[in-house]
């Protein structure tokens, strides 16, 4: 069919219909002249010329008629024959009854949602139905009133994306394979861009009765913060944006409402360490003048740091007690067995969703369909599908390893070079904490008294370091993104399915290694291997001066909570930054825009042509940054009981952030089915059986709560069991003229109080005999009872939390008795339904045989028999 042409009369241009009124706009196409326009012209001549043989209807939009002047436009239809064919071909379900399965019964008590609920015709904008995969050969069998509305916009645009990206723009006679496909004419510039409609404004509703507005019911219901209370409109999203969109909104609405529980919990354990404040024995004998101020420190690092006093940790032994508490260990155990809920909870809403939304029988055969335009390009071998009996492209065996030990060099590549960076931070850490120990050695004559009273070194030094390691996370993130990409595209994977896979698992060990590593460090090795006053380790051995950092007498736990309090909040305020602030800036604009052009003058693809284009890895990385967080929360949430609590608060913000930017930012995307998260289900499991083991050996070898408990029922002298003298008890003694020149401080390095001639020792944190005993400077009886307790609490804790979350997930199945039910139900109608449909059909087939053969026997001798067979047969 021709460009149709027709004069422009006066009509309202903020419509999603041809010129006519009636033929809808299922996809648009935009491009502007330029300097090569000779040349893309061609191209999109031949493109136009075979998408109307493939079928679709054009209309074409002149720069002239549009707003700036510059853009031309191109609207497509896909008339009724185009829609019924590709259905068949991608197995469309489409409903042909409505379904008579009752519905849930009311749960008790169910009145005190209420609030939270949204109206009925928003939470399910069409009733239920038996649905099948669309045949176009049985068209009677199916609910069509209308045929212009049978199939949904948003699966209208996928099949004509479909078409899309498979027409080709090469001539008949000239047939070369990789000229096919918008996504190629795209990035050579032929067209600018490429996109389905919304059906209206969204800040009102459209004029046009036939136009659903289903835009404005999700920016009213939905998108608005206001709205951050309500439940989320599923079926609509699902609706409007496509199941694989729907699936992920799902996931977040879960996961913010299973935060909730662990929140609290958290909030209960951080309560608890306040509460317990006053009774913290450790923390006062630290402070105590008496106590912690007459036991004077080892420097912790040669040449610049002097000797110290005890004392002047008081403040960061109470910010420990906090969160280093016997609550700590509770909240542990008990985010064990939270993940395995969440997880457990989430197969059974998601098999609940796919019956639902038809997505049960949405099997890996159907996925196949979806192979990559790309892959059919760069793949010009072919070979028979076995199951198929069909020739395919394939990838030879040779080309693939190489692609593959290619990409794998990659990845190894980049993950060596965080652990440099991280090392480069490490050693930023050794190299400035003398500096900062330098110039707070005395905070009573210190220029900075104030800070220095409220800042200790170590502090200091853990805080900078943190920030600088986040700075270098968010650089190397934005680089390997593109590297990312580039060797996933390089690979060819064969599906849309495994091309998201395969960057998926990519794009999650380089996050993996590159927000967590600093806070692996700072739990599992910094202070194990530091050594001795007189035999100390050093970063790159004994020829370098960068010392092995140590812990503070109230261990790294507290330094582990700053790490990950900068981290996990840093990336949380970046990324709602980039999401939110920066976007309101051009909402204003082209809302300003938008609003004071009248509706028919500026039309309805020039308003989705001024919003941002939805990438193909935009919900990829909603996913990811909530992925991450999920790390953060289970992985190290020892350290940090508030970590779920400020999950929360981002993740309630993150919804509306989330809907506002897909109902007023992007453009329409292109709807896509999927049946569950895919790869991040698998990737939350693993960090779930992680954060296990990582809670465990927090608990024993980050946090002091082991050699407390020890010191308190082996080692206490008292007949009462407490915590006084412990902090005697867990420092060591060293002789002061047994350290080599090469630790001493530099002259003017000691602090006025220090006098060499009264103070002969100095003390350090470990278990060893003192000097002048017969195994001096050896571990004691009391480190290997320590060592001991430690690997024993990770082994209970790790079997007790595994046995309670495997009985959890056996407990708990994965799809809901009554989910399963349902299932077996509308498959036993469907068949009874379609095989009544046969049998009906058959019946009229022959009735139709009979009058004719009746007819022809008027003229004939009659035939008894024969009638007696076909009346039979009827």
């Amino acid at each position: 069919m021709k460009n149709h042409s027709i004069d422009k009369f006066d009509q309202n241009r903020d419509s999603v219909f041809f010129k006519d009124g009636v033929r809808r706009i299922d996809f648009v196409l935009s491009y502007v002249d330029d300097k090569e326009g000779d040349k893309k012209a061609e191209r999109r001549r031949e493109f136009e010329a075979n998408l109307e043989k493939a079928g679709l209807e054009l209309e074409t939009e002149d720069k002239s008629e549009s707003d700036d002047r510059k853009t031309h436009y191109l609207k497509i239809h896909a008339p009724w024959e185009v829609l019924a064919t590709y259905a068949d071909v991608l197995k469309i379900k489409v409903p042909f009854k409505v379904s008579d399965i009752p519905k849930a019964r009311e749960v008790p008590l169910e009145w005190l949602s209420h609030p939270f609920r949204l109206p009925e015709n928003i939470m399910r904008p069409e009733p239920d139905y038996f649905t099948a995969p669309f045949d176009k050969s049985k068209v009677d069998f199916f609910l069509i009133d209308d045929k212009d509305t049978f199939f949904p916009p948003s699966t209208r645009n996928r099949i004509v994306y479909y078409i899309l990206t498979r027409c080709p723009y090469y001539k008949e006679d000239r047939k070369e394979k990789d000229k096919t496909g918008i996504n190629r004419l795209l990035n050579n510039g032929t067209y600018t861009s490429a996109y389905p409609l919304h059906d209206c404004r969204y800040w009102k509703k459209a004029q046009d009765m036939q136009c659903e507005s289903e835009r404005y019911h999700l920016y009213r219901y939905w998108a608005r913060f206001l709205c951050f209370y309500k439940e989320q409109p599923l079926n609509l999203i699902k609706k409007y944006y496509g199941e694989k969109i729907g699936i992920y909104f799902a996931w977040l609405g879960f996961y913010t409402e299973m935060l909730f529980y662990a929140a609290v919990m958290g909030v209960i354990c951080f309560v608890y360490g306040v509460l317990s404040y006053e009774d913290n024995i450790t923390s006062k004998e630290i402070c105590d003048p008496k106590i912690g101020g007459m036991i004077v420190m080892c420097p912790l690092c040669d040449k610049k740091c002097s000797y110290w006093k005890l004392n002047s940790t008081c403040l960061s032994s109470w910010q420990s007690h906090l969160f280093d508490n016997e609550g700590t260990v509770f909240f542990a155990m008990f985010m064990g067995i939270w993940v395995t809920l969440f997880l457990e909870f989430w197969k059974r809403r998601q098999a609940r969703l796919e019956y639902e939304w038809d997505l049960v029988d949405f099997e890996e055969e159907q996925q196949q369909l979806q192979i990559r335009p790309e892959y059919e390009q760069k793949c010009t071998g072919r070979r028979l599908n076995r199951i198929t009996q069909e020739m395919e492209p394939y990838l030879p065996f040779p080309s693939k390893c190489a692609r593959f030990c290619l990409s794998g060099a990659t990845v190894l590549f980049w993950t060596c070079l965080i652990v440099a960076c991280i090392m480069g931070v490490i050693a930023y850490r050794l190299a400035v904490y003398a500096a900062f120990a330098s110039v707070m050695k005395d905070s009573s004559t210190s220029k900075i008294q104030l800070v220095g009273s409220l800042i200790t070194p170590q502090l200091a030094t853990s805080v900078t370091a943190s920030c600088i390691n986040f700075v270098i996370i968010l650089i190397l993130n934005f680089l390997y993104e593109h590297v990312a990409i580039w060797i996933t595209d390089m690979e060819i994977p064969k599906t849309h399915l495994e091309y998201e896979n395969k960057l998926t698992m990519k794009m999650f060990m380089f996050q993996f290694v590159n927000y967590y590593s600093s806070c692996f460090y700072v739990a599992f090795f910094k202070g194990k291997f530091v050594g001795y006053p007189g035999n100390y380790s050093y970063m790159f051995g004994k020829w370098s001066t960068l010392r092995n950092e140590e812990c503070a007498p109230g261990g790294c736990l507290i330094e582990l909570t700053t790490q990950l309090l900068i981290v996990m909040a840093g990336k949380q305020m970046v990324g709602n930054v980039q999401e939110a602030l920066l976007p309101l800036v051009r909402n204003w604009w082209s809302s300003r825009k938008g609003r004071s052009h009248p509706e028919s003058t500026y039309s309805r693809w020039e308003q989705d042509h001024d919003l941002q284009n939805f990438s193909q890895f935009g919900l990829f990385y909603e996913y990811l940054e909530m992925v991450i967080q999920f790390g953060f929360i289970t992985l190290f949430v020892a350290s940090f009981p508030l970590a779920p609590l400020l999950a929360l608060f981002n993740n309630i913000l993150e919804v509306r952030v989330d809907a506002w930017k897909f109902t007023t930012q992007f453009r329409r995307p292109m709807a896509a089915k999927a049946r569950n998260i895919g790869a991040w289900e698998e990737i939350l499991n693993v960090v779930a059986i992680m954060s296990v083991v990582t809670n465990a050996f927090i608990m024993a070898f980050t946090s002091d709560m082991i050699p407390r408990l020890v010191y308190l029922y082996a080692y206490h002298p008292g007949i009462e069991a407490n915590m006084t003298g412990y902090i005697t008890n867990s420092l060591s003694i060293y002789n002061i003229s047994q350290i080599p020149e090469d630790n001493l401080p530099e002259a003017g390095e000691n602090p006025s109080w220090f006098n060499s001639s009264t103070i002969t020792t100095c003390r350090y944190r470990d278990y060893r005999y003192p000097p002048g005993h017969l195994r001096q400077y050896t571990h004691t009886m009391q480190f290997w009872h320590i060592l001991a307790a430690k690997l024993a609490f990770i082994i209970i804790m790790e079997h007790v939390v595994f046995v309670v979350k495997f009985f959890v997930a056996w407990l708990i199945p994965d799809v809901p008795s009554e989910v399963k039910a349902r299932i077996k139900r509308e498959r036993f109608l469907v068949q009874e339904y379609l095989h009544n449909y046969e049998v009906e059909k058959l019946k009229m087939q022959l009735s139709q045989s009979f009058c004719l053969s009746t007819e022809t026997a008027s003229l004939l001798p009659s035939s008894p028999n024969k009638h007696q067979v076909i009346s039979e047969c009827v």
